[in-house]
C-alpha cells in the first residue's frame, strides 16, 4: 500500500497555478482554423474512449456501481463498510463498478475482490487524488481523461447504485443517476444511499425545499431513493427490486 499516493506539500500551489493557466487560455483569442483543428482532434479521442470503454465493459457480469469520496482512509468505518457492501454483493452474483481510486473505491473493488467476483475501476486522470487501486481486475481497470465518457460506463453497465459518503464528484455521480431515471432516459434502477448520518440533511432538504415548498421535484421522486445504514439492508434493497427482473444492460 506503501508508496501509492501522492505527496501533496506542493498540490495546493500548483493547482492554483494550472487553474489560473486554464482560465487565461479560455479567454485567449484564437483562429477559427485552431479551433476547428483542436475540436477535430478531440471527437476521435473521445470516440477512441468510448469504443474502448464499450469493449471492455460489454463483456462483464451484471454489476452494482458503489461511488463515494477519494479521501476515506482504511481506518475509517466508511471505508470498513464500503468492503462489506461490495464483498456481499459478489456473493449474491452481482459484479462491482468503481472509479477505480483509493478510499470508497478502494474498498469496495477489494470487497470484491474478496468475494470472487468481478472488480471493475473505471479511472480518470486527475492533478491530485486519483491514482488506480490495487484491486482491480487486471483486465477491467479502463482510464479516461473526459468524466461524461466515464459516467456514460457508469450508467450504461450498472444494474444499480449504491452511494456511500462522499464530495462533489459523488454527488454529480449520485444526481447523474437520480436525473436519468427521473427523465426515463434508463430504467428505474435502484439507488441506495448509505448513512443515515450523513446523507439525511441532503434529504431533508430535497424533500422539505424541493418537493414541498417549490415543487421542483415530485413526491414520487423521492422514492427513487433508499437510505439505509449497514451492509445487509443496502444488498437487501437491492435484491427486493431484482426479485422482479431479469439483469440485462441498461441501454
Amino acid at each position: 500500500m506503501k508508496g501509492r499516493k501522492k505527496s501533496t506539500k506542493n498540490a495546493v500551489p500548483s493547482l492554483q497555478n494550472e487553474g489560473e493557466r486554464r482560465i487565461r487560455k479560455a479567454f485567449k483569442r484564437r483562429g477559427w482554423s485552431e479551433i476547428k483543428a483542436n475540436d477535430s482532434w478531440a471527437i476521435f479521442k473521445i470516440m477512441s474512449e468510448f469504443v474502448e470503454g464499450f469493449e471492455a465493459m460489454q463483456r462483464i457480469r451484471p454489476c452494482v456501481s458503489i461511488f463515494g469520496s477519494a479521501r476515506t482512509q482504511p481506518d475509517q468505518r466508511e471505508y470498513k463498510l464500503a468492503e462489506e457492501v461490495a464483498q456481499l454483493l459478489t456473493g449474491h452474483g452481482y459484479g462491482v463498478i468503481t472509479g477505480g481510486g483509493p478510499g470508497i473505491m478502494e474498498a469496495a473493488n477489494k470487497g470484491a475482490q474478496k468475494g470472487g467476483g468481478t472488480s471493475v475501476g473505471l479511472n480518470i486522470e486527475l492533478p491530485f487524488e486519483q491514482e488506480p487501486n490495487p484491486f482491480i481486475d487486471k483486465e477491467k481497470s479502463l482510464h479516461f481523461d473526459y468524466f461524461f465518457v466515464r459516467k456514460v460506463m457508469f450508467i450504461k453497465y450498472s444494474q444499480g447504485f449504491v452511494v456511500l459518503p462522499g464530495g462533489f464528484g459523488t454527488l454529480d455521480e449520485l444526481f447523474e443517476a437520480l436525473t436519468l431515471i427521473q427523465t426515463q432516459k434508463i430504467g428505474r434502477f435502484p439507488i441506495v444511499m448509505v448513512g443515515t448520518d450523513y446523507w439525511g440533511g441532503l434529504m431533508e432538504w430535497i424533500e422539505r425545499t424541493m418537493c414541498r415548498m417549490h415543487k421542483n421535484v415530485s413526491p414520487s421522486d423521492l422514492d427513487l431513493i433508499t437510505l439505509v445504514d449497514d451492509a445487509e439492508d443496502a444488498v437487501r434493497a437491492i435484491d427486493a427490486f431484482y426479485s422482479k427482473y431479469t439483469l440485462k444492460p441498461n441501454f
